[in-house]
């Protein structure tokens, strides 16, 4: 079983780009969601609270079974990913409607939403995300590839408590309350992190599924945790 990263590995897994388009995708579609913010008695939170998390379980598997670099590429496919989304909505928004159609308000209202809300996830999803990756890594070498639900745990701890800080002060700020953005970072971040609690038998089942079926158990000794650095 292959234990240190390679990057001829990865080119011939069978599973890791289905592992990143899942990653992609959910990040996505998270972003067009959370212009909605839900409420359910006391508790205030965005639209994205049911899909985001599953961004970072993506996360937590990449950086599992093929490493730290390997997932750096996906973290930023998916940086460049929103970007694009973000700037086509921008360009539909700002070519001219038909007559027969009377919804260009709306498109605005709920699509025109997204550049601030993209904004706001890009940058806690970088931090967010890379903070994720590294600790993850880190406390596999650390615990020599024990214990897995630490991991899986203890990185979403810290990876969830950025993002959620950062995004929802940036998307929502001066639009809401002091006191409502607090109720929303103090329920999207214990929300988040119970959310993937429950959800580590399945992660832990992935993860083995995929190790067994690729062959690897990534561990990321001597490797530069840049999240800039692209070196072969």
């Amino acid at each position: 079983m292959k234990t240190e990263p390679n990057d001829e590995v990865i080119k011939n897994s069978k599973y890791y780009f289905y592992v990143a388009i899942l990653f992609v995708a959910t990040l996505m579609i998270s972003n067009t969601v959370a212009v909605k913010l839900v409420g359910l008695g006391p508790m205030v939170f965005s639209g994205a609270f049911i899909i985001f998390p599953v961004v970072y379980i993506f996360g937590d598997i990449l950086t599992e079974v093929y490493g730290y670099k390997a997932t750096r590429r996906i973290i930023w496919a998916g940086f460049f990913s929103q970007i694009l989304m973000v700037l086509c909505y921008w360009l539909v928004q700002i070519m001219p409607s038909a007559d027969v159609w009377p919804n260009q308000n709306a498109y605005e209202l709920i699509l025109g939403s997204v550049p601030r809300i993209v904004f706001a996830s890009l940058i806690a999803y970088f931090i967010g995300e890379f903070a994720n990756s590294y600790v993850m890594s880190k406390m596999k070498i650390f615990t020599n590839g024990k214990y897995l639900w630490t991991r899986t745990i203890g990185s979403t701890v810290v990876g969830q408590l950025l993002d959620t800080i950062i995004f929802t002060t940036i998307a929502f700020g001066g639009t809401v309350h002091v006191s409502v953005l607090f109720v929303i970072i103090v329920f999207e971040y214990f929300g988040k992190v119970f959310y993937e609690t429950i959800l580590t038998p399945v992660t832990y089942f992935v993860i083995k599924k995929l190790k067994k079926a690729e062959g690897l158990d990534v561990y990321d000794r001597g490797i530069d945790y840049n999240p800039f650095g692209f070196e072969e």
